[in-house]
């Protein structure tokens, strides 16, 4: 390895350990936010089964994530992000071929 790449490797742990240890602040940072699953569902005026049936996921999954028991996480996350932001994208894909 050279010398200039190992000591950038060098100082790039070293600021690692340092952000970790909260004596130097991280250059960036990350706010994900929570996804508000009951909120989407009361958008679309459906009830509990028939908004985990458009989803295609179990009602218990649907009550966990509105009760706050567990967190929508991966792909489940990303479904209920299009879901509240595209809702027409949603209903798209889940009709029936005979009613479109």
């Amino acid at each position: 390895m050279k010398d200039k790449l190992f000591d950038e490797l060098v100082a790039s742990v070293r600021e690692g350990g340092a952000i970790l240890k909260g004596k130097t602040p991280p250059s960036r940072t990350f706010v994900v936010d929570e996804v508000d699953v009951k909120r989407i569902r009361s958008q679309y005026q459906l009830s509990q089964s028939e908004f985990a049936a458009l989803l295609g996921i179990s009602i218990k999954t649907l009550r966990n994530w509105e009760q706050g028991r567990r967190t929508p996480e991966g792909p489940a996350r990303v479904l209920l992000m299009v879901a509240e932001k595209h809702p027409e994208a949603i209903w798209d894909v889940v009709r029936s071929p005979s009613s479109r």
